[in-house]
């Protein structure tokens, strides 16, 4: 069964980025080494505000520390503020 969330007012649903599992020179890092929380993710879901400037479907940087994590159908999810997001990436 698949899950829809839809964020309210000025938030966004935005999917979290997997970590890197490999460096630039070919050396592989366990799951357990890279504790790094992700602060990049792609835009799934946007709230109501007519003030968001983000889209479905961009990938955005965000704030590390900030929103509300959940995991829906095994994927990695997080509910943050429009103004937590700091950057489009293209």
């Amino acid at each position: 069964m698949s899950t829809k969330i839809t964020p309210l007012g000025d938030n966004v649903l935005v999917k979290l980025s997997k970590p890197e599992s490999k460096t630039a020179s070919g050396i592989y890092i366990p799951d357990n080494a890279s504790n790094e929380k992700p602060a990049e993710g792609e835009v799934t879901a946007i709230g109501d505000n007519k003030n968001i400037v983000v889209k479905k479907g961009q990938t955005v940087m965000f704030k590390k520390y900030g929103g509300e994590e959940l995991k829906i159908d095994n994927e990695d999810y997080i509910i943050i503020k429009n103004s937590d997001i700091i950057a489009i990436v293209e």
